[in-house]
């Protein structure tokens, strides 16, 4: 029979381990439950005392309004059109630091209000019926906490807790600007009246109250002032997102308090839409005074030229033109009207031209504000280079300049640069030779002129000059007029489509629900860890499975945890559940006896790993229940490093098995008779120097023979066999060799060396039992049934009652009643 260790592979055993591995873990079912009590708590506690973070949004639409009685031509204000993306740069503003300087200013946010909570002190913006009204450009207290009590209708407390080593900052809000100061008193305290001015080194500010019939008596409230850049920073988080496909952003801000968000988010679109106005008006504005200042000149120069003609006509006597003046005149008026028009557009044409050769951003090219051009594509054409300009502006704050995208649109604004350019020259080309054939045609009509009697000629050159002026003046009123409508008549961009406001929105923060289903899977996942990682470091033996999986050496039986006063368990308490798993343990040794010797006497050695394992406990009871069942029995105590049987039989140990072998005394003298009939006893004696040459001495086998011929059995009870090789030399006197396992004791590495010597056959006839074993649910099934060990709930009735826990105590206590 070949009696080495296999591995078989067996699905149905592997579902047995698997079943196992899982009854191990759900019988930690008690520190699961206190780990997911413990989490949920943490869950609760966490709930309810994290600060409520609120959510709320607000919808605007970005679109180019112009005012439909207006086209391109004659709208001041929008010349050029406007640049088609503006939801992009809407976005980029209303995140910018700029804008939520503005905002944070516009509303006071650097006022911090807090009242005392439950965990925290809290915001209470919105929510008090006064507020603080600070005095401009004066310095004001900065990052500290100033309380105000009220206490009673007419008077409040204001405090404020200093520490005089420390040294505090004021800030003047107008200019941001910072001072030091020191206080003497730790603690200040003043009364104040209800409106009454506060006029303090630290503060100068005054409280105003909103709802005068509201009391606050024997409230109290904290006041702290922050820094616009403090403040500005907490409102960074301003999301602004695009809609996609559409001219939508939605605006949305998270916070503690719902109406410091309410009223930012509506602010924010405010501010923004009034700036937005402000810049879109500012070109009409521009316009319209340098209309007004030209209107004033061209008024004034009318005036004089009309003054002119009055005294030279009184001086001269002449008051009309003749008929051939009056022809010249109306032919040359013409003429030089439209003379001043192509000077105007030349002017503009080269001005433009300068503009476009000396400057590389090309989003503030100048409009003709007041010239009007016949040729609508340079419109086109100095609109789309604009509309790029902007475009690459945007898009090289977002990538290098060596990106395609980039250099892509730079190829694009080159090209729409050059083509522009040459149409500026083409055309101030084609004015130029217009300008030339008007020239040519009014010096003919000049000639004529020249004609004409002096008198004539100067009043009809005074009648020119005062007609060119009129026409002037009227052309300048009209656009003074035009300037003046688009100014009204614009409005912004921004349109909002739903405000934000609070109709009793939830916390988005802490999300409970959430918060109590992750404590519910840490405190199922933590414990299942722990659970895991101790079964995986655990190196202990805990189950007859355990040893199968790891042992080729049969196992003989189990015993059960002695609970009796000394180790003499069948003894004392017969009918317990140890009494009866060694009395099965009886029954199974006998087949491990070879049928030559079945009517003769048996030697049983007794060993373990090490020591604590109870080897002397199997030692002393496998002896007891021989020595009941009639059989004649004898223990020997062959521990010689460390003997321990004789004290629970209550006899000494002066002289024993030590002295028998050093041939100090005989066999007669060495056997003690012990309380229990059929049962004697020889003890180790004293402790030798040299025990393992004493034990393979010739004596030894003397001695285990000489004790064959009048016992049944010989139970020796030898060292531990992984610590000295006594055990080894003692084995070949054993008919059967017990080796003992203690239960969670008995490290799983401690088999591998017994497990060699009975692969290779050097010690044969040998089984285990496991020891000190006590029936867990974590640890499978038990195997109490088929080793003797006890059966559980139905055991009630046949074994004696053994020790109960106090919760098992109480039970049957309440049971009785």
């Amino acid at each position: 029979m070949e009696n080495k260790f296999k591995l078989i592979e067996n699905p149905a055993e592997h579902i047995s381990d698997i079943k196992d591995y899982i009854f191990r873990i759900i019988s930690n079912w008690k520190w699961f439950l206190l780990s997911i009590l413990i989490a949920l708590g943490i869950a609760y506690y966490f709930n309810i005392s994290a600060q409520k973070i609120y959510g709320l949004q607000t919808t605007i639409a970005v679109k180019e309004k112009q005012n439909p009685l207006f086209s391109s031509g004659t709208s001041i204000a929008f010349n050029w059109g406007g640049v088609s993306d503006k939801v992009e740069s809407i976005r980029k503003s209303l995140i910018s630091r700029t804008h939520n300087e503005k905002v944070v200013k516009a509303l006071k946010f650097y006022i911090e209000y807090l009242k005392e909570g439950r965990f925290r002190k809290e915001d209470v913006y919105g929510k008090t019926n006064f507020e603080i009204n600070l005095q401009p450009n004066q310095y004001q207290l900065l990052n500290t906490l100033i309380k105000i009590e009220f206490m009673d209708a007419e008077s409040f407390k204001l405090s404020v807790d200093f520490d005089t080593e420390a040294s505090y900052n004021l800030i003047n809000y107008k200019n941001d600007s910072l001072k030091k100061i020191t206080f003497d008193s730790k603690n200040f305290t003043q009364t104040f009246l209800n409106n009454e001015y506060i006029n303090l080194p630290f503060l100068k500010a005054q409280i105003v109250f909103k709802n005068t019939s509201k009391s606050l008596k024997g409230t109290s409230f904290f006041i702290r002032l922050k820094t616009i850049n403090q403040t500005t920073g907490k409102y960074k988080n301003v999301r602004a997102k695009g809609l996609a496909g559409t001219s939508l952003v939605e605006l949305s801000l998270t916070g503690p308090n719902k109406n410091r968000i309410v009223d930012y988010l509506n602010k924010t679109v405010e501010v923004l839409a009034a700036y937005e106005l402000e810049q879109k008006t500012n070109y009409a504005y521009s316009t319209k005074e340098f209309i007004d200042a030209q209107f004033k000149n061209t008024s004034d120069s009318l005036k004089l030229i009309e003054d002119n003609i009055g005294k030279y006509k009184q001086q001269n006597s002449i008051y009309n033109l003749s008929a051939e003046g009056g022809e010249i005149f109306s032919q040359t008026l013409g003429l030089d009207k439209m003379q001043q028009q192509l000077t105007d557009r030349i002017a503009y044409f080269e001005n433009l031209e300068n503009y476009i050769k000396t400057n590389s951003n090309y989003s503030k090219i100048p409009a003709p504000a007041i010239i009007n051009i016949e040729d609508g594509s340079i419109a086109g054409m100095v609109g789309k280079l604009t509309e790029l300009s902007i475009q690459k502006e945007k898009l090289a704050n977002e990538v290098t300049a060596s990106h395609p995208s980039l250099k892509l649109i730079n190829e694009d604004i080159e090209t729409a640069r050059t083509v522009l350019l040459e149409n500026l020259a083409s055309l101030k080309e084609v004015t130029n030779v217009n300008l030339v054939n008007s020239e040519r045609r009014l010096n003919s009509y000049n000639y004529q002129l020249t004609k004409l009697p002096n008198k004539e000629q100067k009043l009809l050159n005074y009648q020119r000059k005062y007609r060119l002026t009129e026409s002037n003046y009227v052309f300048l009123m009209q656009k003074r007029y035009e300037a003046d409508i688009a100014i009204a008549a614009t409005v912004s961009n921004i349109s909002v489509i739903d405000t934000a406001k609070d109709v009793g929105q939830g916390a988005i923060l802490p999300r409970k629900q959430f918060n109590y289903m992750i404590a519910l899977l840490l405190g199922i996942i933590l414990p299942l860890f722990v659970i895991i990682a101790k079964e995986i470091l655990d190196s202990k033996i805990h189950t007859v499975e355990d040893i199968e999986r790891i042992s080729p050496i049969p196992i003989l039986g189990v015993v059960g945890k002695n609970l009796a006063t000394n180790n003499l368990a069948v003894f004392l308490k017969p009918k317990s559940s140890v009494a009866e798993s060694f009395r099965a343990l009886r029954s199974n040794i006998q087949f491990l006896f070879n049928r030559n010797i079945k009517n003769k006497s048996k030697t049983i050695v007794v060993t373990s790993s090490v020591s604590g394992e109870g080897k002397t406990f199997v030692s002393i009871n496998l002896a007891t229940v021989f020595a009941l069942g009639g059989k004649k029995t004898i223990l020997v105590g062959l521990d010689l490093r460390k003997p321990k049987i004789f004290g629970d039989f209550e006899i000494d140990n002066e002289i024993g098995v030590v002295n028998y072998l050093i041939g100090e005394e005989k066999k007669e003298n060495i056997i003690k008779k012990t309380t229990i009939q059929n049962l004697d006893v020889i003890t180790s004696g004293p402790v030798p120097p040299n025990p393992s040459e004493l034990l393979i001495g010739l004596a030894t086998e003397e001695l285990i023979n000489s004790l064959k011929e009048e016992y049944d059995y010989i139970i020796l009870d030898t060292p531990p066999i992984a610590l000295v090789s006594d055990a080894i030399e003692l084995v070949k006197y054993a008919d059967s060799t017990v080796y003992v396992i203690r239960q969670g004791y008995s490290e799983r590495g401690m088999l591998k060396m017994i497990n060699e010597k009975y692969s290779k056959q050097e010690i044969t006839n040998i089984s285990m039992v496991l020891n000190d074993f006590k029936v867990k649910s974590k640890y499978g099934y038990g195997y109490g049934y088929g080793y003797g060990y006890g059966y559980g709930k139905y055991s009630n009735g046949y074994h004696e009652e053994e020790e109960k826990s106090f919760l098992g105590k109480l039970f049957k206590r309440k049971n009785k009643k």
